[in-house]
C-alpha cells in the first residue's frame, strides 16, 4: 500500500471514529446538548482535530444522517428481483419494519430525531433520502400498472403506505405498545398490516394473511 493509499484509508478511519463517538452522544443527550468539544472529548482528541474533517456538528448530523439511508437503501435492493408488483410491496414493508426494529439508533436518526431537516434545508438536498422513497414509488407505480390498485395516484398511495408502516415502527420503537403482551405483539401488528394491504389490493376478493412480521 502507497503512501497515497495509507493516508486516505487513515482519514477514512478517522471520521468513522468521530461519526460512531458523535452518533452515541447525539443519542444519548440530544442533538442540542451535543457539541464539536463533547465529541472531541468523546475521543480524547482536540476539537481543532475534528475541524479538519467537519465544519460544524451539523455536517457531522447530516452525513450521518445520509449513512442511515444509505444502508436502509441497500436493504431495498434485495427485492428487486421480484416481478410481482404487489408481492413486492408486501416486502418492501417487510425490510423496512425489519431495519427499524435492528437498527433503532439509525431510524431515530433518520426519521423521529428533528434536525436532519434543518440541515436538509441548509443543504438544498436530500439525495440519500429521496432515492428511498423513489424506490416505493416506483413499487406503487408497478402496483398500478399490474392492477393491483386503481384508486388514487402514486404519490399519494405512496405516502399513505410509507406513513402507515412508519408509524408501527415509530411505535415500536418508543414502547408505545408496552401495554400489550409480547406474545400478543406480533400477531396484532400483523393483522394491522394485513387489513391496510387487503384493503389496497383491488384484484383480490378474499382476505390474505400475508405474515410479514415473523
Amino acid at each position: 500500500m502507497g503512501i497515497k493509499q495509507r493516508k486516505e484509508r487513515e482519514k477514512e478511519e478517522m471520521k468513522k471514529f468521530i461519526l460512531d463517538a458523535a452518533m452515541k452522544l447525539f443519542l444519548k443527550d440530544g442533538y442540542e446538548n451535543v457539541s464539536i468539544r463533547k465529541i472531541a472529548e468523546k475521543i480524547e482528541y482536540s476539537p481543532g482535530t475534528i475541524y479538519l474533517y467537519y465544519k460544524s456538528k451539523e455536517e457531522i448530523f447530516f452525513e450521518l444522517h445520509s449513512l442511515a439511508f444509505d444502508k436502509f437503501y441497500k436493504c431495498q435492493q434485495t427485492i428487486n428481483h421480484i416481478t410481482n408488483a404487489f408481492e413486492k410491496l408486501i416486502q418492501h414493508a417487510k425490510v423496512y419494519l425489519e431495519f427499524a426494529f435492528d437498527n433503532p439508533e439509525y431510524y431515530e436518526l433518520m426519521f423521529i430525531l428533528k434536525e436532519p431537516g434543518n440541515q436538509i434545508v441548509k443543504e438544498k438536498s436530500w439525495d440519500a433520502g429521496m432515492r428511498t422513497f423513489q424506490c416505493l414509488k416506483d413499487n406503487i407505480d408497478e402496483c398500478f400498472k399490474q392492477g393491483y390498485i386503481k384508486h388514487g395516484d402514486v404519490l399519494s398511495v405512496s405516502l399513505t403506505c410509507w406513513s402507515y408502516v412508519h408509524g408501527i415502527a415509530s411505535l415500536y420503537l418508543r414502547d408505545r405498545f408496552a401495554m400489550i403482551p409480547k406474545e400478543f405483539l406480533y400477531s396484532m401488528l400483523n393483522n394491522s398490516l394485513d387489513y391496510m394491504f387487503n384493503t389496497m389490493n383491488d384484484k383480490s376478493e378474499k382476505f390474505k394473511n400475508y405474515n410479514i412480521l415473523n
